[in-house]
């Protein structure tokens, strides 16, 4: 592993955010049967990223290893209707590949992208599947704590 380098997407990293993504919603699978894995997510995807890369209201940032995306994080920035501090910057999607975990990658691609949606939201919150318990292991290690909880169930 040489320097690993943190920016901002660009239209090149499409493919391999779309790969990393499928792996994350695949881990997601594996926490609750209700994430199933949609057949044609590649297609969705690519549609997802190439829409959040144009958004003025979205932040897709990479982690890069000599010139391979090996990490992300996926943003949206939104209006709190009915709360103080009003604008909210919401990580949606953060996936980091195991290699490069448990290394201090993933709290520093999560910091460049903190830093950036402090440019327009007050407070960062960040969702990811109840029965992860990585994800919530490391969101507490970064000084998060949980503040909603979504139920769900198939109708």
């Amino acid at each position: 592993m040489s320097e690993v380098v943190f920016r901002k997407a660009e239209k090149r990293d499409i493919p391999s955010l779309v790969d990393l993504n499928i792996r994350l919603k695949r881990l997601n699978e594996e926490f609750d049967p209700l994430l199933r894995v949609r057949s044609d997510i590649a297609d969705k995807s690519k549609q997802y990223f190439e829409t959040a890369m144009s958004s003025p209201n979205s932040l897709v940032v990479v982690a890069e290893d000599g010139g391979r995306v090996v990490g992300f994080i996926k943003a949206d920035i939104r209006e709190r209707t009915f709360y103080e501090p009003r604008m909210e910057g919401n990580i949606v999607e953060f996936y980091l590949l195991p290699e490069y975990r448990r290394k201090g990658v993933g709290a520093n691609l999560l910091e460049y992208a903190v830093k950036l949606l402090k440019e327009k939201a007050e407070i960062i919150t960040a969702e990811f599947p109840s029965l992860n318990e990585i994800a919530v292991e490391f969101y507490t290690r970064q000084g998060y704590r949980g503040i909603v909880s979504i139920y769900a169930r198939e109708s």
